[in-house]
């Protein structure tokens, strides 16, 4: 994207969804995402399907996307607050939505949550609890929430046997037993 075409999508209020991941999968390259910012362009995070993103795991893509705009920019490019911002009100602004995005009273109540005392976010989530969510790895979420119904409980889906599934997609496979 060339600097008169981000001026001008800016003035628009054109919104972009970056899929960090499929870039970096693709070979795409980095999106300039701080000048997209600044132009007035709306900007969230997001993720492909699985032709060119395996894991549909937004923290790891708000990660991603961070770490790219620091490789390109310097470390100071982007924080991780700037990220988790990106990947919750950015992309609710590029869908045109208001009523999604954060937990506030009228808004819809999507969230989830994430134990800070396990191994992986142990070192990060003592000195910055939100940055941790970002620097590092989370390997699944503990609690998900959609539209006031629990769908995960303490890291697994409620209600679901996902076994059988499993099992359905390595038969599917030719991996059988």
């Amino acid at each position: 994207m060339s600097e008169a075409e981000i001026t001008s999508l800016g003035a628009t209020r054109t919104g972009v969804a970056h899929c960090a991941t499929s870039n970096m999968r693709l070979g795409s390259g980095i999106a300039p995402l701080l000048a997209q910012m600044h132009a007035g362009m709306r900007v969230g995070i997001g993720v492909d399907g699985s032709a060119s993103n395996d894991a549909s795991h937004l923290l790891a893509e708000a990660r991603e996307a961070m770490l790219l705009q620091r490789v390109a920019r310097g470390a100071g490019a982007m924080t991780a607050r700037t990220a988790l911002r990106l990947a919750t009100r950015g992309g609710a602004s590029v869908l045109g939505r208001d009523d999604i995005g954060m937990l506030a009273p009228n808004m819809a109540a999507d969230f989830i949550g994430i134990r800070l005392d396990t191994l992986p976010l142990a070192g990060g989530s003592a000195y910055d609890p939100l940055g941790a969510l970002v620097f590092c790895r989370v390997p699944n979420v503990d609690l998900n929430v959609i539209s006031g119904v629990v769908r995960v409980r303490d890291g697994a889906l409620a209600g679901f046997n996902l076994e059988p599934l499993i099992e359905r997609v390595q038969h599917a496979l030719g991996r059988h037993g």
